[in-house]
């Protein structure tokens, strides 16, 4: 109930100190072709259900229809004013609607769509849905950099269920594991000092002490323990990227 709360104070409050921001950049993404500055996408939520989620576009339109459903920092589907707004997480933005609306919590794993995404989870994966999905988690801090990641895949959304995929899963099952008001408050903090100061924001964002089994997902490279802190998670999931990103 509290947790509820807080999304709603928050995401309402957060959307009417942003509305000026969020008007003057969906005026702009409409002048340069002339359609909605919104996607609008059908992702998986809280047990199961779907919802629409709402993104400020930031690529071109009809993006999902020309692509794969994974992105790079050099997709030449994203626009020029798109690249500002994922610089700036402007897109994320928009999420506090459905946080208001309660499809969303501010802190929660990342919502998935069900094609080439939830429908490929494994037993494992699927307690992920036990909760509402969220704007930010560990999982989001530790892959703030997912479109730089992916920029040297030949195939992006092989290589999210590669590298990304079993990364994020196992972060997102120890919140859940581990989730409490004060984790959540801490996470939002956090997440806020990122988009200010990556490196200051790796250092005081605690990782995984014993994430629960997470063996269904493993690709045979992150057994044992997750990392300390998620500068060390990053260095550990680094190691991997050239042999991940080639085979």
């Amino acid at each position: 109930m509290l947790k509820r709360i807080v999304d709603i104070l928050v995401s309402a409050s957060s959307l009417i100190i942003a509305a000026p921001f969020l008007i003057g950049f969906s005026v702009a993404i409409w002048l340069q072709d002339f359609h909605t500055p919104f996607f609008v996408t059908d992702r998986v939520g809280q047990h199961s259900r779907l919802f629409k989620m709402v993104k400020l576009r930031s690529m071109v339109v009809d993006a999902e229809h020309i692509g794969g459903t994974s992105t790079s920092n050099n997709d030449s589907r994203i626009t020029r004013i798109g690249r500002l707004i994922r610089a700036l997480k402007l897109d994320e933005v928009t999420q506090l609607w459905n946080v208001l609306k309660g499809d969303m919590s501010l802190v929660g794993p990342r919502p998935n769509i069900m094609r080439g995404g939830v429908e490929l989870y494994t037993d494992e994966e699927m307690h992920l849905l036990s909760v509402r999905p969220g704007i930010t988690d560990y999982s989001s801090i530790v892959f703030s950099d997912e479109g730089a990641i992916l920029a040297s895949a030949e195939n992006p959304d092989l290589a999210y269920n590669q590298l990304i995929r079993p990364w994020k899963s196992r972060l997102s099952l120890h919140y859940i594991q581990h989730q409490s008001f004060w984790l959540d408050i801490k996470l939002v903090l956090i997440t806020i000092l990122a988009i200010i100061s990556r490196p200051v924001a790796e250092v005081d964002c605690p990782g995984a002490y014993s994430p629960p089994s997470t063996d269904g997902i493993n690709p045979g490279r992150f057994e044992g323990k997750l990392p300390y802190t998620v500068s060390s998670a990053r260095k550990r999931r680094d190691n991997d990227v050239p042999e991940l990103i080639q085979t």
